[in-house]
């Protein structure tokens, strides 16, 4: 019998990994029990994403060319999105899940992978193999279903993981509202997307607006122990978005969970786990898109290698790869999210430190190329000094926040 792998979700992680595997020539299943709605997502995605994947440029909404960071006290800093070496390639991309999914999965069964409507209900995981039970989405029947191997690219919550009985992770929570605005709206967010700080948008996380088609999208992200204030957080958002809303139509809300740590061990005996599943999230940006793309990309190669003997000796190989290649930029984003967000002081602090050419050119060589570039000496000389400067600054002498400035809800 033909060797199969069952791939449980296919958004961007699970869609990558089934195109992996039917061009490496493995029998591939996906089953997704959401087809119509999208997955809730900023949908930042780096330009990386369309070179490595070759995928089109049509489905990129918006190519943000500047980003606004704006500080608890309202500082604005305005970075343009541009590498040490100016390219084409100097923006990040704008997309609408509904679409970059889509196409993703039907690339998958372009080359062959089957799809199946359905979710989850069982899984046993033995010598010879992989039996999954599932219910259908069409008409709620329980089908059972055996493969070789099994890929868990199925979220935050990911049954997968539950089912082969590991814990859950600890999760953020992010509510986001796409509103329709008037075309002379648009305008201002034509090339730009803002981040803002502070405890009434975020108290460890931040927020945001993003521009779509015809759309901007406005969330925000709180960490576990303030996602019960989720809603009261975005309403403040609006109030500090205020004129720029004007005219603006709701279209959706929507709200989704975020891991926040990465899980010890990505491969099992005959299973893996992808993007979100296993908590491959970027901490500071909370970016998952290419990160979920990437690991898909990576265990399904891994898979191929090693399907006649599946151990999870064999599939470790995997989580060895990605730590060996991303390990090192992963460690700074944690430290650099908690330094950072720590407090509303070190938020200021961060604003400030923004501003710094070196810190610039320096993040988004690594965003736009995925790669830690390591900073010159005369570099990080001065962006120690600006750093320590803000710290000074903002320590010493306590910059009043807008809440304090303008009639937020109670958080």
């Amino acid at each position: 019998m033909a060797q199969r792998v069952l791939i449980v979700g296919a958004a961007v992680g699970g869609a990558v990994a089934a195109i992996t595997l039917r061009k490496l020539g493995v029998a591939t299943v996906m089953l997704e029990k959401e087809l119509v709605r999208a997955k809730p997502c900023g949908g930042a995605v780096p330009p990386a994403v369309f070179t490595e994947f070759d995928l089109p440029h049509s489905l990129i909404d918006r190519k943000v060319k500047q980003c606004m960071i704006v500080s608890p006290s309202g500082q604005e800093t305005r970075v343009p999105v541009a590498s040490s070496v100016p390219t084409a390639d100097d923006f990040i991309a704008m997309v609408r899940r509904e679409v970059f999914d889509d196409f993703l999965r039907q690339r998958a069964q372009t080359c062959g992978a089957d799809l199946i409507h359905g979710q989850l209900t069982g899984l046993r995981v033995e010598a010879q193999g992989v039996t999954a039970t599932y219910r259908s989405i069409t008409d709620g029947a329980e089908h059972t279903l055996t493969a070789d191997a099994v890929i868990g690219a199925d979220g935050a919550y990911s049954p997968t993981a539950r089912l082969l009985g590991l814990p859950h992770l600890p999760r953020a929570v992010a509510i986001q509202e796409r509103i329709a605005l008037p075309a002379s709206q648009m305008e201002r967010w034509a090339e730009s997307a803002n981040i803002y700080l502070g405890y009434e948008v975020s108290p460890d996380l931040y927020a945001w607006a993003f521009p779509k088609h015809d759309h901007v999208a406005i969330g925000i992200g709180a960490g576990p122990n303030h996602a019960e204030k989720a809603k009261t957080l975005l309403a403040n958002l609006k109030v500090r978005l205020g004129p720029s809303l004007e005219g603006g139509r709701l279209l959706l809300r929507e709200a989704h969970a975020l891991p926040m740590e990465p899980r010890k061990q990505l491969a099992f005996d005959r299973a893996m786990l992808i993007g979100d599943a296993a908590g491959l999230v970027a901490h500071t940006s909370g970016e998952g898109i290419y990160w979920a793309m990437k690991s898909g990309q990576l265990a399904a190669e891994e898979l191929a290698r090693h399907l006649d003997a599946p151990s999870a000796a064999n599939l470790r190989a995997y989580e060895r790869r990605w730590w060996q290649q991303y390990g090192t930029m992963y460690t700074f984003l944690r430290w650099l999210q908690r330094w950072g967000y720590g407090n509303e002081r070190q938020m200021e602090v961060f604003t400030e430190m923004c501003r710094n050419p070196d810190v610039q050119r320096l993040t988004f060589d690594s965003y736009i190329h995925k790669t830690m570039v390591p900073a010159p000496w005369g570099a990080q000389l001065r962006m120690t000094w600006d750093i320590l400067s803000a710290q000074v600054r903002n320590y010493l002498r306590r910059r009043t926040p807008l809440r304090e400035q303008h009639p937020y809800a109670t958080i």
